[in-house]
């Protein structure tokens, strides 16, 4: 067996475990319990890929936290149709959203999940950036190749969106709020973003969906202009392994209703969690100023704004920026 395969078998029960783990039991794991040499290949297999691994010798070893994102606990098991079928994790890019883009080139890109520890130039909308210490949040892109020309800009926003808010539901058991048209807040502090970007090549249409969650820390609010929370301030079973399975699993799902013109329920799920329905806000779309009463988030037109003239617009998430809530 080479020491990839090791490595793997110990990193899944380390994983799982998430407690120190004798060295014993490791060997009878692997099937090697006279080989000593065998178990600190594969150790030192994932300490080439990243992780530390805390050994005390009375109790074993494990996994120090946080634990590293890993494309092999990402996919294991995954059982998603199309996304995360191939996940690529780095050290540091600029952005996730560029090293998808740059893949959408090459056949069979579709589905690719680009994840870093780090970015030197995260982006946000609107032009602003995406601050996270290395290690202390989740970033990643989603790349949709297969139909992405019939995934219109709303709905993928909205979706989106929504996946987030139910994987952190799902692995954190905290209960998020959703802000029009890309915000995911906790108790009313933003805990992630969503930046949707897309772009031609050759005869097909590639978007990146730029995901970034605040799991162990959180900017503060001079930093980005409003108040920031980060998931462990919420939970103690924020962990990022488990946090991006949960989202992959609900973004596929989500794809697959938007593909399927199935909108009903994506909008009354994102509207369970809208925090500004029934509210008056005060937004700028593609530079014009709209005042009024936001009274549903539609999947294909955006945000539904009551002015207070009594007529009814619609505004597209792609050009538009929530200035003030409920004022």
């Amino acid at each position: 067996m080479f020491a990839m395969d090791d490595a793997n078998v110990i990193l899944g029960l380390l994983y799982d475990r998430r407690d120190f783990v004798s060295m014993h039991e490791l060997a009878l794991e692997l099937n090697c319990p006279g080989d000593s040499d065998r178990l600190q290949r594969g150790l030192d297999e994932l300490r080439g890929r990243g992780h530390e691994i805390d050994i005390e010798p009375a109790r074993g070893v494990r996994l120090a936290r946080p634990i590293r994102l890993d494309a092999w606990l990402v996919e294991r098991d995954l059982n998603t149709d199309l996304i995360g079928r191939s996940v690529v994790c780095f050290d540091q890019v600029d952005s996730t959203n560029d090293v998808a883009m740059a893949s959408a080139a090459q056949e069979g890109t579709g589905g690719l999940v680009v994840t870093a520890e780090s970015q030197r130039a995260g982006r946000g909308r609107q032009g602003s950036r995406w601050i996270s210490p290395p290690g202390a949040g989740l970033l990643f892109s989603v790349l949709l190749t297969d139909g992405a020309e019939l995934l219109g800009h709303e709905p993928t926003t909205i979706a989106s969106g929504l996946a987030v808010a139910e994987g952190i539901e799902e692995s954190c058991s905290i209960r998020c709020e959703l802000k029009w048209p890309n915000d995911v807040c906790i108790r009313g502090r933003k805990a992630a973003g969503v930046l949707i970007e897309s772009a031609q090549h050759g005869p097909a249409r590639a978007t990146a969906i730029g995901i970034g969650v605040n799991v162990y820390a959180s900017p503060p609010p001079e930093e980005i202009g409003r108040p920031a929370t980060h998931l462990s301030e919420h939970s103690e079973s924020a962990e990022r392994v488990g946090l991006l399975r949960s989202i992959l699993r609900r973004l596929d799902y989500w794809r697959g209703e938007i593909m399927a013109r199935r909108y009903d329920s994506l909008h009354d799920e994102w509207m369970r969690r809208c925090g500004m329905l029934h509210q008056r806000v005060r937004i700028l779309s593609a530079g014009v100023e709209y005042v009024g009463r936001a009274v549903d988030i539609s999947p294909l037109e955006g945000l539904v704004l009551a002015r207070d003239d009594g007529a009814h617009v619609h505004l597209h998430g792609s050009v538009s920026t929530v200035l003030d809530i409920g004022y």
